[in-house]
């Protein structure tokens, strides 16, 4: 079969319009191709609605393709430039282990991005060998999804392919290449290296870039640029309530892992909370807690704000009136971000309307978990099936006259008992990918070739509203052990 031929049944439809902007933004980089490729997870579904042929894409050709050994008809591979503030320091960045293969153009006119993760050195590799070991790749697979499952915006994960070869790390480890699929990899990094070592004619075209991808209906606006901002802001304040809403903690909020997009992107040292505690940090690195569960509203702000400086020139020719558009923008992040995270808590709890004394009622929940170590993901299911004996806070006074409060609240709104239990199902997972049962996943499949854990696993996180028997076993909390939970940045 001819290449041409065996691209065009794989399905691939590339466009490459961010080659297209000025070479500042990346470097044409092809893969660094690997020994024996060989196909340990696709997600069919993903595939499928990306208009891929299943079939081609598991043939020889295909997997081919997806470690990076063959490059598709119509991609045109490249490492992207980007800057960052990471753990509050400026730094250069860029693709260090990962290429943009093409914009894949599906079969509902949506463009996405193609990326290989693990596919060998780049000019921004600096001192690292550009590859990725399986267990991050695979831990990417399966939060990823498991985030897509829940309604959350993020990028997502089309395969896994082992290469065949061995990495160091702190051990020696099977090497992997994870296909990642992304609205776009454009980041507030991306905008902070146009503003520091570009020209403000890069700088425009970037925005431009970003309004034409992401946001054209704010392209007519006035001030093209100030809306520019206010889209992404808003955006972000749905996304990092969605996250405090499900106990998630991405662990490395620095300002190149935050995407123009509004999707969750780089899953490196992320966790789901267990017991509700605000403080909860699971990176190794962060010894500080800057991204512990409770700063993440704040970093977000942050974070934009980084991304309104890079605006300046674009927003207004005066300095000084530039720099007040930009604060009022910002301003509204805190307003907007807990706007959503009300609303969602309204949701969990069951709540249609809007009432003053809502938010006192839900803090004084979060408070009693907190006191009692209570299960964050637990306590809200056992209210959703009204078992409050299933929660750490059965039996306390407190909680029985938060309850009562509850009680009557839900009794002072229209809706009946059934509409309140249904929004709560559709607003409580049964389940969330509990990180001992991620590394239990991770395990069985780096250390002894057993996939078959993994996708259990993910057959039940692809479904977390679902609420069916074979759940209850991955809702359990983890065994009390004296070391607490720690992440790596392995992605």
């Amino acid at each position: 079969m001819t290449e041409e031929k065996a691209t065009f049944v794989a399905g691939w439809n590339f466009d490459n319009s961010y080659a297209r902007l000025p070479e500042l933004f990346f470097t044409r980089q092809a893969p660094t191709p690997v020994k024996s490729p060989k196909l340990i997870i696709l997600n069919d579904s993903l595939a499928t609605s990306l208009g891929l042929d299943i079939q081609a894409i598991q043939s020889t050709d295909g997997v081919a393709a997806l470690a990076g050994n063959r490059i598709p008809e119509g991609a045109l591979p490249l490492a992207q430039a980007y800057a960052g503030h990471q753990f509050g320091h400026f730094t250069m960045l860029g693709d260090g282990r990962a290429l943009l293969i093409g914009e894949q153009i599906t079969p509902q006119v949506e463009r996405v991005d193609i990326q290989l993760k693990g596919s060998g050195r780049t000019p921004y590799s600096r001192r690292g060998d550009g590859r990725a070991a399986l267990g991050p790749m695979l831990r990417e697979y399966i939060i990823s999804e498991a985030m897509h499952a829940l309604g959350i915006a993020t990028t997502r994960s089309l395969a896994v392919v082992t290469t065949g070869e061995s990495i160091i790390r702190e051990t020696e480890l099977p090497g992997a290449v994870l296909t990642r699929v992304a609205a776009s990899h454009l980041r507030v990094g991306t905008f902070q290296y146009a503003a520091k070592w570009g020209t403000e004619e890069d700088l425009r075209a970037l925005a431009d870039y970003t309004l034409q991808r992401h946001y054209p209906e704010a392209s007519a606006d006035g001030n093209r640029y100030l809306a520019l901002l206010q889209e992404v802001i808003k955006r972000q304040a749905v996304l990092i309530a969605q996250w405090q809403l499900v106990g998630f903690i991405h662990g490395v909020m620095n300002t190149d892992n935050m995407t123009l997009s509004g999707e969750t992107i780089d899953y490196g040292p992320c966790a789901f909370m267990d017991v509700y505690d605000p403080a909860t940090v699971f990176s190794s690195i962060d010894i500080h807690g800057r991204y512990a569960y409770g700063n993440q509203p704040q970093i977000a702000a942050w974070n934009l704000a980084r991304f309104a400086e890079t605006l300046l020139p674009l927003l207004h020719a005066d300095e000084a009136q530039a720099i007040e558009l930009a604060e009022d923008a910002i301003s509204d992040f805190t307003e907007l971000y807990h706007r959503n995270w009300l609303a969602g808590m309204r949701a969990k709890l069951g709540i249609f309307n809007e009432d003053p004394q809502d938010e006192p009622l839900i803090k004084g929940l979060l408070s009693l978990m907190y006191k009692h170590r209570a299960d964050y993901t637990n306590t809200f299911l056992a209210l959703t099936f009204d078992k409050k004996e299933d929660t750490a806070l059965f039996g306390s006074t407190e909680f029985a006259q938060w309850h009562e409060l509850w009680q009557a609240r839900l009794g002072r709104q229209q809706e009946g008992t059934d509409a309140s239990h249904q929004l709560m199902r559709s607003s409580n997972p049964a389940v969330i990918p509990r990180n001992h049962r991620v590394e239990e996943a991770l395990e069985a499949a780096v250390k002894q070739g057993d996939y078959s854990v993994m996708e259990r696993f993910l057959d039940v996180v692809s479904r977390p509203y679902e609420y069916s028997p074979e759940q209850a076993e991955y809702s359990r909390q983890p065994e009390p052990t004296a070391c607490p939970y720690r992440t790596y940045c392995g992605t």
